[in-house]
């Protein structure tokens, strides 16, 4: 099941989009430290493709999708 979630974002002067934070409906903020992976890929486990993004959140990696124009990982991931 996909979780959607509201997500900052910095665009570089190419116009690349690079997630800097995840926010949950609930308001916590988790701080994206590194992105190590960007592809165009399918959510197996929720469904639905787009850009994923492998983030370093805290103590651990998890994927962040952008399914134009709305983020969303996959529930159970916080």
């Amino acid at each position: 099941m996909k979780t959607y979630v509201a997500v900052e974002v910095l665009f570089d002067v190419e116009g690349i989009m690079h997630p800097t934070c995840v926010i949950w409906e609930d308001g916590r903020r988790f701080e994206i430290t590194s992105v190590s992976d960007v592809r165009r890929a399918a959510c197996l486990k929720a469904g639905g493709t787009g850009i994923r993004y492998r983030c370093h959140i805290g103590h651990k990696d998890t994927y962040l999708y952008f399914e134009d124009p709305k983020w969303f990982v996959e529930a159970g991931a916080d």
